[in-house]
């Protein structure tokens, strides 16, 4: 496994963030937006997940090879227990242990915040993300069949929970 080093996430992590979410807008269907989306668009990351626990991994040569963030499930109180996961690593970063390290790292600062059920919304045409999260204690809970179109495909929307 690499040798990370996890820190929150800052204003100056700006442009690597949006640059690594943009790679998965272009050439995947782990990011739902069909367009890049403009530096600016790290506020209204920054604001859906105020908060909650984020980090940014960085390498030996503290270059930004990922990121992932909580963010509450709903607004309302009743549900102040349960969180939303997101994470993107850099290209060439996957199947090295930093997702599980990101993924470990934002389940250990929830549960010191009260949050006992992480969910994670993912795209039924990304396999990756789905086999990554079978294999880090999350199990399919709910399915939105057809309601997502990006490049002319049609995919449902598939919730996992990890209860802690």
């Amino acid at each position: 496994m690499m040798n990370t080093n996890l820190t929150p996430i800052t204003s100056d992590d700006r442009e690597s963030i949006i640059d690594i979410f943009n790679y998965y807008v272009e050439n995947s269907f782990a990011a739902y937006s069909e367009q890049k989306v403009p530096y600016e668009f790290f506020e209204v990351l920054l604001n859906v997940c105020n908060g909650y626990p984020t980090a940014v991994a960085r390498d030996q040569e503290t270059q930004i090879i990922g990121f992932g963030m909580l963010r509450p499930y709903s607004p309302f109180p009743t549900f102040l227990q349960t969180a939303e996961v997101t994470y993107f690593l850099r290209p060439g970063f996957t199947g090295q242990g930093i997702g599980r390290e990101i993924l470990e790292h934002l389940i250990a600062k929830g549960r010191e915040k009260g949050i006992s059920s992480v969910l994670a919304s993912i795209s039924s045409l990304n396999e990756g993300s789905i086999n990554f999260h079978l294999k880090n204690g999350f199990s399919e809970c709910g399915r939105f069949r057809d309601i997502g179109r990006k490049r002319g495909k049609t995919f449902d929307v598939v919730y996992f929970q990890r209860m802690l």
